[in-house]
């Protein structure tokens, strides 16, 4: 005896749907490192001097427009804050995330004791690359990224004191927040977080990672 024809139907839109589920959205499942669609144009670093570990580089600017990631990269953005640069931060990853199709998830800590926790749960999720913005996550993020070398960060508008190899930074004189009790930088200038510097702190920073050249920071001024 066959099934009503509805149940057919019902059947087959369950299995639809789990079926995208277990695909597109589901981060369970390991995968090959990504790979860089493009390459880093001539300036953003020096090929006869590559740079040391903890150093800092400054890019032609536009030198990393070429470099795009894969199309499902899957990135979490850690952000805390409401003050406007976060915010021009937060603002800048999303609208990237949606230029370039890349599978974006947010984790926002509920307060100050949650900072760690957060780190960890983004961690536990099993991104290609976690993106912090808001200086209130350096001084956590130096606590806890030693313990997860296989996990690449991105810290745009600020800068980890002793980053890590897995730890790249894209900064500019008008952010350079390190935390560690140091205080806010003499030059830092909550109107630098322009849209366009933004931008290109996501962009370059991300196509740093992709190019293996981590644990640096991107130094984002003019020449």
């Amino acid at each position: 005896m066959r099934p009503p024809l509805r149940a057919v139907a019902t059947l087959a839109a369950v299995a639809a749907l789990l079926t995208g589920c277990g695909s597109g959205d589901d981060w369970s499942q390991p995968r090959p490192k990504p790979s860089p669609v493009g390459a880093l144009g001539t300036g953003f670093v020096d090929p006869t001097d590559p740079p040391k570990p903890e150093g800092t580089v400054t890019p032609r600017p536009g030198s990393w427009n070429s470099v795009h990631p894969p199309k499902g990269y899957r990135v979490v953005l850690l952000t805390t804050g409401d003050d406007a640069p976060t915010k021009a931060l937060v603002k800048a990853v999303e609208e990237w995330a949606d230029d370039e199709d890349v599978d974006l998830r947010t984790v926002v800590p509920k307060d100050a004791h949650d900072f760690v926790p957060s780190i960890d749960r983004a961690v536990k999720m099993s991104p290609d690359l976690i993106v912090s913005a808001g200086n209130d996550l350096i001084d956590p993020l130096a606590m806890v990224t030693a313990s997860h070398l296989s996990q690449q960060f991105l810290v745009v508008g600020a800068e980890v004191a002793e980053p890590t190899e897995n730890v790249t930074a894209a900064d500019w004189s008008g952010a350079s927040f390190r935390g560690e009790g140091l205080g806010m930088s003499s030059t830092y200038d909550a109107n630098s977080f322009t849209a366009e510097r933004c931008a290109a702190a996501i962009r370059a920073g991300v196509a740093a990672v992709l190019h293996d050249l981590t644990g640096i920071v991107i130094w984002l001024d003019q020449p």
